[in-house]
């Protein structure tokens, strides 16, 4: 009986290994209302734990030239129940806030990518699973791949 049971574990698994994620995008719910469903697949790479997946959210606004600016929000990992997939859901936008360095209050405005404040939200580079974000209407979600070097150096001792 446990063998069978064993067997039962293990074809499931491997049926569900074979099916392409990028496919099957059923594991990943429908945007809930208000809310939009950004899909990224990522390509294949020949050592995939040298790379990482930077998710970077934010609005084009019209700011002035001088000042950084930032939003307040977050972006939380879950899991999807019942399969195990991780997937991404970006917290409504905070008030956008900055330096406050003094300006010409006639000078013209220009338009940025003004992001999430904080530190950069790195996530596995994994291209069996599509990364999925759920983020509000109106946010935009952006991406960048970071590689680690094929070398690792020695550190000296001190």
């Amino acid at each position: 009986m446990r063998l069978f049971g064993f067997l039962a574990a293990l074809c499931f698994l491997l049926a569900v290994s074979a099916v392409p994620a990028a496919d099957d995008l059923r594991a990943f719910p429908a945007a809930e209302a208000g809310m939009v469903r950004h899909v990224l697949q990522l390509p294949k790479q020949g050592e995939e734990s040298d790379f990482r997946v930077e998710l970077i959210v934010g609005k084009t606004v019209e700011v002035d030239e001088r000042n950084r600016y930032f939003f307040a929000g977050r972006i939380e990992e879950e899991t999807i129940t019942g399969w195990g997939f991780p997937r991404y859901v970006v917290s409504p936008l905070g008030p956008m806030a900055g330096t406050l360095m003094a300006i010409d209050p006639d000078a013209p405005k220009v338009r940025r990518f003004v992001t999430l404040g904080g530190e950069r939200y790195l996530i596995r580079y994994n291209s069996r699973l599509p990364v999925v974000v759920y983020a509000p209407a109106g946010v935009e979600v952006r991406y960048r791949v970071w590689s680690a070097a094929s070398e690792a150096r020695r550190m000296e001792k001190g």
